[in-house]
């Protein structure tokens, strides 16, 4: 396991989802932000969106750790895409042309999931790291239970949800799911916590502007943050490329 040592700060970002625009209007507010030793992306960087080659040549010039997304090994035929709703199957198909050798190597390679210190980082749920959503609505409370079990860490990152939600379990087992504040001070936390940092390239909480997370592991504070982007020029090179009209509204909406 990858411990942290020293003063260390790092992006959490989930479900760039090929939004260049958006990744790249979060890269400039992490920076304003101050140093960013790594990013922990939490998968699906490709899928949906008009720009996945650009996507992953950007990520991959910064410090990171990425895990896969189920959008990431769809694009490379590494998961079927029968229960892939008919927008995302015509935008995976799209996306599989759009990705040089270099990118599916790189998607190929992608680990489930990783650990970064106090961190268990995966792309779904620690039960199933791919594709599961930890939705409050969508999960009996044995589900949560059982994904809790499934990591050895304190926190667990995920994504694939695309809204930014809190887990926590407290010492007794029970759990209490809301959205996230502002600041979550780890130091001060008795409860194991499943983070979701929100989507960049496709938020779905009805906010849309691009949200994510700094780490701060000097002040063991998760910061979470919401960054406006220019949602019209993403749009305007999906209907270029022909992709979904409903994946392009959604845009607008935040869902």
């Amino acid at each position: 396991m990858d411990g942290i040592v020293g003063v260390m700060r790092y992006a959490i970002l989930a479900d760039i989802h090929s939004n260049l625009v958006a990744f790249q209007a979060v890269l400039r507010d992490m920076e304003d932000k101050g140093k960013v030793d790594e990013i922990w992306c939490l998968g699906d960087v490709v899928g949906y969106g008009p720009e996945p080659h650009a996507c992953i040549e950007l990520l991959r010039q910064y410090e990171h750790i990425c895990v896969a997304g189920n959008h990431d090994w769809a694009a490379i035929g590494k998961l079927d895409i029968s229960d892939f709703n008919p927008y995302a199957t015509q935008a995976i198909l799209w996306t599989r042309k759009q990705l040089g050798a270099g990118d599916v190597d790189y998607l190929q390679n992608l680990p489930q999931r990783t650990k970064k210190g106090d961190f268990t980082l995966v792309h779904g749920s620690p039960r199933y790291p791919i594709w599961e959503y930890l939705e409050p609505g969508w999960l009996t409370t044995e589900d949560v239970e059982d994904n809790f079990n499934r990591f050895d860490t304190k926190f667990c990152l995920v994504g694939h949800s695309h809204k930014p939600i809190i887990f926590q379990q407290d010492s007794s087992g029970r759990y209490f799911v809301g959205g996230i504040p502002s600041e979550i001070k780890l130091s001060s936390q008795n409860n194991r916590l499943i983070i979701n940092p929100g989507g960049v390239g496709q938020p779905r909480d009805g906010d849309p502007r691009a949200s994510y997370a700094i780490y701060d592991s000097d002040a063991q504070i998760v910061y979470h943050y919401r960054v406006n982007y220019d949602i019209n020029a993403t749009q305007q090179k999906m209907l270029e490329y022909n992709l979904p009209l409903p994946l392009i509204e959604r845009l607008s909406y935040g869902y």
